[in-house]
């Protein structure tokens, strides 16, 4: 599989789906003969002599499973990545000032560039690292029930502000809290009490749906129609026009500082201005296409 990359968003459950799959695939099983993990708290720290038992995603947080009962854990923020190379492009990565870890086989490389977070935690302790979070979306075990009973316990929070918050439920960033909202037609902006639960219960299996379908072939097209401006309903397409009604689509800010994100919508299909948005022109952000390639 190609490496992944998700631009113009901070890459989120599915996109840290697929690569634990592929640091897993890459080296599971195998011994690793070489670590370096350049963050302060680990840079004297070795993992030469164990084995990765597996790497898993959890949200948007990865944990990567060692002998010996050692796990590295990782978020990838807004910029991070690792990718999974023959062994000889280590050289060159360990030149880049931007790697933060690598853990090489006798086949391959692991590079976790830019990365935003980087601990080792006995594997018993898992929980002080991730613990924090709402059931994962992408879990076969995912517990709606739990994620609907965190979602509704705060009425009057807007509930794309809910569904971004990873103590409800794991692994939606703004692709996600975006593009099922606009499929059922929901302001980002309405209360949570207002969407009510029936419809708020509709939105996440959405979300769901769409996340393993990115999972599944690899590329994220909420639209099914792959392509540039095409493959997002409103995402990235500030300043462009709404594929369901022409509407050019708009972008508000969510929440307060310094949680403060980001959110485009269509004011037709979706009820209307959000409470901060003074209708004024907004410019296209440009010809954006969010890869997972």
């Amino acid at each position: 599989m190609p490496s992944i990359t998700l631009r113009a968003a901070v890459p989120e459950g599915d996109a840290v789906w697929l690569t634990a799959r592929r640091l897993h695939q890459g080296l599971a099983g195998a011994l690793l003969i070489g670590s370096d993990l350049r963050v302060p708290a680990l840079a004297t720290k070795d993992l030469t002599g164990r084995r990765t038992l597996e790497v898993v995603p959890r949200g948007k947080h990865l944990l990567h499973r060692l002998e010996g009962g050692l796990t590295l854990h990782s978020h990838l923020r807004m910029d991070g990545s690792w990718r999974v190379r023959a062994v000889g492009a280590r050289y060159a990565a360990a030149r880049r000032h931007t790697t933060r870890a690598l853990l090489w086989t006798s086949e391959k490389v692991a590079v976790g560039d830019h990365l935003g977070m980087l601990d080792l935690v006995r594997t018993a302790d898992e929980d002080t690292v991730v613990g924090h979070l709402g059931p994962d979306l992408l879990d076969t075990a995912f517990d709606r029930e739990l994620a609907m009973g965190h979602l509704l316990s705060t009425t009057d929070r807007p509930v794309a502000e809910a569904l971004l918050d990873q103590r409800n439920v794991a692994g939606i960033g703004t692709i996600y809290a975006s593009e099922p909202l606009f499929l059922h037609g929901v302001n980002p902006w309405t209360d949570v009490g207002t969407v009510g639960a029936e419809l708020l219960g509709t939105v996440l299996d959405t979300t769901r749906t769409l996340m393993v379908r990115t999972c599944r072939e690899g590329r994220l097209a909420t639209t099914g129609r792959p392509g540039v401006a095409e493959d997002t309903w409103v995402f990235g397409r500030k300043g462009l026009p709404c594929h369901r009604c022409g509407t050019t689509v708009r972008m508000a800010t969510l929440g307060a500082a310094p949680r403060q994100r980001v959110l485009c919508y269509c004011p037709t299909c979706q009820g209307g201005l959000a409470p901060h948005d003074d209708g004024t022109a907004q410019a296209p952000l440009g010809h954006r296409r969010a890869s997972y390639l």
